[in-house]
């Protein structure tokens, strides 16, 4: 069965981007591109991608004639937004629930992984759903106060690897599910 994994980067205190959505502390960090849990490797076992709507924009608005993505994409949103400008971009707009899209990924997927691409409430969504396996995260040796937090659900997790990777302390989690006291209680 694919895996679906959150690979992102976050703030020491657990931000993926600040209040205006800018991610300007993570593009001044300093990372080997083959270092530990680097990129290059973790998506060269992608087959398909999701992202939330927030971060569709984002890509969109900093890149604006370019699909990173060689995999099918889809966007997790309730508005009407415009494709990427790029022929081989494969981006399907969904919006309700994350299992319908899953189920799809998978199927898309080729056997391959699945990346939640982001943001935290939609990594949320696929944990609610129990559908989240792992978490990989680079934490940048900076601090915001504020913004969009990195998975604002209450989780257990495992962790499996640690590593530095130049100014990043990257580590990667199994998800367990619910916070046992919360199991208790339900």
């Amino acid at each position: 069965m694919a895996k679906l994994t959150y690979y992102t980067a976050a703030t020491l205190d657990g931000f993926l981007a600040d209040p205006d959505h800018s991610l300007d502390w993570l593009m001044r960090q300093d990372q080997d591109q083959s270092g530990p849990l680097n990129y290059d490797a973790f998506v060269a076992d992608i087959g398909a991608i999701v992202m939330g709507s927030t971060t569709y924009e984002w890509v969109r608005r900093h890149f604006p004639d370019e699909w990173f993505y060689t995999m099918p994409a889809w966007v997790m949103t309730t508005r009407e937004l415009a494709p990427p400008p790029v022929p081989q971009a494969d981006v399907r707009f969904r919006s309700g629930d994350v299992r319908a899209v899953h189920e799809e990924m998978v199927a898309a997927a080729g056997g391959k992984d699945l990346w939640v691409v982001g943001g935290g409430e939609l990594a949320g969504a696929f944990a609610d759903a129990g559908l989240l396996d792992e978490v990989i995260v680079y934490l940048a040796p900076v601090t915001l106060g504020a913004g969009a937090a990195i998975l604002p659900r209450r989780l257990d997790l495992e962790l499996l690897e640690t590593a530095q990777n130049k100014d990043f302390l990257t580590a990667r989690y199994r998800v367990l599910g619910p916070l046992t006291e919360d199991r208790a209680t339900q």
